[in-house]
């Protein structure tokens, strides 16, 4: 019987796309410095087209292969975009039964990445941009060197664990996926 490092826990997070999965390994980053065991399997989810539907269909099929080869993961989730939802009045029952045939937790970008990140910085926790651009201009008033797609060690710079916090505490979907992997802590009454 060996006593090493714990086994990591297995963590499916579907990524709409580069920046998500950026978002994802800061996560992962942020954990391992907390000396959490985790292990996030940041799987960019293309070509999805910003079709929320199917990017949800797409990770069911990811997950199920990644079951196959490697076995179960401890939680599994879907980083989208609010925004396209609306393209589509059928969408949203179809990811709905989706998401609870197989155990999928859904976190809702409000109403893109961008706007999600947002709320991630000190004194935007309440800003909710109508639309994409207006996130992406609001964000960049507050983060100038921002980028689509920048790496989760540019991240770094305004992404630490405060910031997951301040997100969480006005994003109730982020806020049950990180207690459910154990990043964030039940307060204690």
């Amino acid at each position: 019987m060996s006593r090493g490092i714990p086994q990591r826990k297995r963590i499916y997070l579907g990524c709409e796309g580069t920046s998500e999965q950026s978002y994802g390994k800061r996560l992962n980053e942020l954990a391992d410095s907390s000396g959490l065991h985790l292990a996030l399997d940041c799987d960019v989810l293309q070509p999805g087209g910003g079709d929320p539907l199917a990017i949800v269909q797409l990770a069911v099929k990811r997950i199920q292969m990644k079951i196959r080869k490697r076995g179960g993961f401890e939680r599994c989730a879907v980083l989208l975009d609010r925004d396209t939802l609306s393209q589509n009045p059928d969408w949203e029952a179809q990811i709905s039964a989706l998401e609870r045939k197989n155990k999928i937790f859904l976190i809702w970008q409000r109403p893109c990445h961008e706007g999600f990140l947002l709320r991630h910085l000190a004194d935007q926790t309440t800003r909710t941009p109508q639309s994409s651009e207006l996130a992406i201009q609001a964000l960049k008033r507050v983060w100038p060197d921002y980028r689509k797609g920048m790496p989760a060690t540019d991240l770094a710079a305004r992404i630490d664990r405060s910031a997951i916090e301040r997100a969480a505490s006005v994003e109730p979907n982020l806020n049950a996926f990180l207690k459910g992997i154990g990043f964030i802590r039940e307060q204690q009454a």
